[in-house]
């Protein structure tokens, strides 16, 4: 279980001070916290909880979220960025993820696009962002981040074999403190993208962390489905994918190994 009293003090001079919602059990995170914007819940709010009934990722796939095995958060913001700005949230908050993870086990973490978390070839956590309005028309997005923590087996049948923090350090790694560092590193993230030389910066760090986004053969799943050699990022964040028929600008969907099936 999580000790909301340290977590209060340990978030204290950040955007998330005061504005912590813990459940035990939850349909969504996410579905808490869209909840919560539409009704007025302020800049900094986020919603955690030990287990989820219908946790979910990108394109309504469901994520497995077991009682006190995983971290399930969803952070509320309110930023001040266009809408061609706000493109960049899902990667800069894989590299928030990233940073947290590394500081909190010492682990390396490879960003699959567009919001895998991957430790040697598994899975280990997804990023959702949501963005919508409110009925007098003010944006906020949600940054839902579920990672596998406690986990000792997976179902065999995954898209993609899974992995979680403590399988792949070898040792017990504590949610309290990885949560505690992702929120930090969330808000500084969020806080770069606001800024226009930082947001620049974006896509070749992101690019920095990945093995995925440049020179990998791939297939892309989704509407616009094809395969080809990955080329990099362009300045929105969309993959760039180099195919028999020329260059393709991928905006949505996922990519996988050729060899994955």
């Amino acid at each position: 279980m999580f000790n909301l009293d340290a977590l209060a003090a340990g978030l204290a001079q950040t955007i998330f001070a005061g504005k912590l919602h813990f459940a035990p059990v939850t349909d969504s995170t996410n579905n808490d916290a869209l909840a919560a914007a539409r009704s007025g819940a302020p800049h900094g709010s986020a919603w955690f909880a030990d287990e989820q009934l219908a946790g979910r990722g990108r394109g309504g796939n469901a994520w497995r979220s077991a009682a006190g095995d995983g971290l399930y958060v969803s952070a509320l913001l309110r930023l001040p960025i266009t809408a061609d700005r706000l493109l960049l949230l899902p990667l800069a908050a894989g590299l928030a993820a990233a940073d947290a993870i590394r500081a909190a086990t010492g682990l390396a973490i490879d960003l699959r696009w567009p919001n895998d978390l991957l430790i040697d070839e598994k899975k280990t956590g997804g990023i959702l962002v949501e963005a919508g309005s409110e009925p007098n028309g003010a944006g906020f997005a949600v940054v839902g981040i579920g990672i596998n923590v406690h986990q000792r087996s997976f179902d065999p049948g995954l898209a993609t074999p899974a992995t979680s923090l403590d399988l792949a350090a070898g040792r017990a790694v504590s949610r309290q403190a990885l949560l505690m560092t992702l929120l930090r590193a969330l808000e500084h993230e969020a806080e770069a993208i606001c800024d226009p030389v930082a947001a620049a910066l974006v896509a070749a760090r992101v690019e920095a962390a990945s093995s995925w986004v440049r020179g990998r053969r791939v297939e892309v799943r989704g509407p616009q489905a094809c395969a080809g050699v990955t080329a990099g990022l362009d300045e929105h964040g969309f993959l760039l994918v180099e195919t028999v028929d020329g260059l393709v600008t991928v905006q949505t969907g996922g990519v996988r190994s050729p060899e994955i099936h």
